[in-house]
């Protein structure tokens, strides 16, 4: 194959991509908008489930560096009440199929599988035109330009990537988190740790939420989730991360102090992340010489799904250009038509917030696990 990749985005399913056309001598140009892959924290706990993260890392050849990251214990889940009381705590007992591994340190064994120069840091794409005949040209911030052949949009939910194939564009569900973490928590917030458990923690309640997760050394992540209006949240003043603690933690009078420390204990400031989605059933035309994946193609409020079919996007997309190194647009045709179907399912699949966090939550949810 002499048609060489160009890749926006260097998230999990862009490296994905990347490393599948190595293993299949295929080159490929990764470029990402940040400047150092050390920039900021890449996220908390992925559960990489086996039907198909799993099978991704595996065509990927990265299943033995995988397992190397995976931390035991952590698919432990426990369901609380406002009080602190717990409704339902399922262990891990080893058995489960979704091991956890931190995101960071799953980009960074897909960065470390790459040669090293097959990530551009610091290329933030300004523009994308199609040139005719399948050929795209990538403007960058710095006036540098690319062209390319095969053009794949993994830029995630804002990709500048997405206009050449589709006019949707993502919409606002309603809810965001506000994240933050406690660090060491078992020597410097025993009360808040014990209360989290070994794995994941869910309080929920109608209209609101705390969500947490045990990391490596027993950090504690934290996502309090609410439903309101952006406007709403304008209120909170995050430039002010004292104020916006204090006005979080106002939604949550009346909670147990262990649950609410881990709001006013956070060691980082308070940071809002809106909840975004794409239609669920969306799709594009075929238009020869680019396609999309990950939450550029699917994007979906926050169900345990996204990275999964992030890297298996990757993976699947990889596979299908190494099988028709010669016919591309089979290879794009076939790659999205399967994922088109996919995405769909999960989506369509997947815990709908505005049920989760309605009247009768956590009981409906606690009715759910137990019956499900």
């Amino acid at each position: 194959m002499t048609t060489h990749v160009t890749i926006i985005g260097a998230g999990l399913g862009g490296l994905t991509l990347a490393r599948v056309l190595h293993v299949h001598g295929i080159p490929s140009t990764v470029y990402e908008a940040e400047p150092s892959p050390a920039v900021r924290a890449q996220g908390g706990l992925l559960d990489i489930r086996e039907y198909n993260g799993q099978p991704a890392l595996e065509t990927a050849g990265l299943t033995e560096e995988f397992r190397g990251l995976v931390l035991e214990g952590r698919q432990a889940m426990r369901l609380l009440d406002r009080d602190g009381n717990v409704l339902l705590d399922v262990p891990d007992d080893g058995t489960g199929g979704e091991p956890e591994v931190q995101r960071g340190e799953l980009r960074q064994m897909l960065l470390d599988s790459l040669p090293a120069d097959t990530v551009r840091w610091g290329h933030k794409v300004s523009g994308v035109r199609g040139l005719g005949d399948g050929r795209h040209e990538v403007a960058f911030a710095d006036g540098t330009t690319a062209v390319t052949d095969l053009l794949v949009g993994a830029d995630g939910a804002w990709s500048r990537v997405r206009p050449l194939v589709s006019g949707a564009t993502p919409e606002y569900t309603g809810f965001s988190f506000i994240e933050t973490y406690l660090f060491d928590g078992d020597n410097r917030h025993p009360s808040s740790a014990k209360t989290v458990g070994g794995g994941s923690m869910m309080v929920l309640e109608p209209g609101k939420g705390i969500l947490a997760h045990r990391e490596r050394d027993s950090n504690l992540h934290t996502w309090v989730l609410l439903s309101g209006t952006q406007e709403w949240f304008a209120d909170f003043d995050f430039a002010d991360p004292a104020a916006a603690t204090a006005r979080t933690v106002r939604e949550y009078d009346g909670w147990a102090p262990e649950l609410t420390a881990l709001v006013t204990e956070g060691e980082t400031a308070p940071v809002l992340r809106n909840i975004f989605t794409l239609p669920v059933d969306h799709r594009w035309d075929r238009t020869p010489g680019v396609t999309l994946l990950g939450d550029a193609a699917h994007l979906t409020a926050p169900n345990g799904e996204g990275a999964n079919l992030a890297l298996y996007d990757g993976a699947e997309l990889g596979k299908a250009i190494a099988a028709h190194p010669d016919d591309i647009e089979t290879a794009l045709t076939e790659y999205e038509q399967a994922m088109f179907v996919r995405s769909a399912a999960a989506n369509a699949e997947a815990p709908d917030l505005h049920v989760m966090l309605g009247e009768g939550t956590p009981h409906t949810l606690l009715k759910a696990f137990t019956e499900g």
